[in-house]
């Protein structure tokens, strides 16, 4: 339970982040930036290798069952998926699927022109608030992620909020949690690492209250 919360109403509850987030719905799908409608609210991208667990991900934080299309063949689908959340029908951040990456059947020519247009969302992206970067703990931080890291990385000293989110926890033991969290937490350059399982509820609560604080933030005092 979010204790501070509890002692000060006008902080944020799980619940109402997760009420927040129930109210995603699609917004528009584009194949290169020059699609995408540009917009003045937060915008917060969940990103991952294919396989690593992201439109699960997403399904579950939303409470809806295919906001985020889960493909058969993972790496096929080469587009970026935009969410509207907001209550009373008023938007007040989007959430940003990007395609996994790294699946062997895509062609390579595939491959490095999504490369590119993932490597200029991120770094052009203007209104881009946060940056959740979904891994798979039993293989941990990749080649790929690091390259993606990298290209993250000098925003991510400007304050653009960053997470390492090690998912499918329920497939590791409480010590191996543990020791890839710790790991994680040396990887993620400044940002934030959690554990995540969709199947054991784990890590839901959390990961919506850091959601919603990033799109929300709190005026200095």
């Amino acid at each position: 339970m979010n204790t501070a919360a509890a002692t000060d109403p006008s902080l944020p509850t799980p619940a109402t982040a997760l009420g927040w987030l129930h109210t995603a719905r699609f917004l528009t799908t584009a194949p290169e930036l020059k699609f995408l409608p540009p917009l003045e609210v937060p915008e917060i991208a969940f990103v991952g290798r294919s396989n690593a667990g992201k439109s699960t991900c997403i399904n579950t934080l939303t409470q809806q069952r295919q906001l985020a299309y889960a493909s058969r063949k993972p790496g096929r689908t080469q587009h970026i998926n935009l969410f509207t959340l907001g209550k009373q029908g008023v938007t007040d951040a989007v959430l940003a699927d990007l395609p996994g990456y790294g699946y062997a059947a895509v062609p390579l020519a595939d491959k490095r022109r999504w490369q590119q247009v993932m490597a200029n969302y991120l770094v052009s992206r203007a209104n881009l608030t946060g940056v959740v970067l979904l891994i798979d703990p039993r293989l941990g931080v990749t080649e790929l992620d690091e390259v993606l890291l990298e290209v993250i990385r000098p925003r991510v000293e400007e304050g653009l909020k960053f997470m390492l989110l090690l998912t499918k926890a329920d497939k590791l033991t409480r010590s191996e949690q543990a020791r890839a969290l710790s790991i994680a937490r040396l990887q993620a350059g400044g940002g934030e690492a959690r554990l995540f399982s969709a199947l054991k509820r784990q890590g839901i609560d959390e990961l919506a209250l850091s959601l919603w604080n990033w799109a929300h933030p709190q005026p200095a005092a």
